[in-house]
């Protein structure tokens, strides 16, 4: 069985998910994840809104270790690098994210992505965990 790391921020299980973000009602702010007071303004009385599935790297790394507590993933010998990125989601907010691609080499900025689910771990119940991630389009 397959259950979401963070299951209040997206739509997944759906075919394509979408990662749920909030706007401000007084600003027209959007942020991800979604957030009950407006970073922008202070306001309160944001709404929820579905991001949209596509955007641009426009910064990028490689994770080389693991990361600290609360981290659950695979660590010691298990541990793969993987890519850590900032995406621009049309003209609407920057989100950051893993991505399935974590070879700095193989991206680029302006490169178009798409929010995927990958795995991420296997919990003490053996169902197997996974959060969203962008993966490059066409690669």
């Amino acid at each position: 069985m397959q259950k979401a790391l963070a299951p209040e921020i997206s739509t997944w299980p759906e075919e394509n998910p979408q990662l749920i973000g909030s706007e401000c009602a007084s600003c027209s702010a959007v942020v991800f994840p979604r957030q009950e007071r407006c970073p922008q303004c202070s306001a309160a009385g944001m709404s929820e809104v579905k991001l949209p599935r596509r955007g641009t790297l426009v910064a990028w790394t490689t994770q080389g270790f693991a990361p600290g507590a609360p981290y659950i993933g695979p660590t010691g010998k298990d541990f793969v690098p993987f890519g850590v990125g900032l995406v621009q989601l049309d003209d609407v907010v920057r989100v950051e994210g893993r991505l399935t691609e974590n070879d700095p080499e193989k991206l680029k900025w302006g490169m178009d992505v798409e929010l995927t689910m990958i795995p991420f771990a296997t919990d003490a119940d053996g169902n197997e965990v996974v959060t969203f991630a962008f993966a490059p389009v066409g690669a």
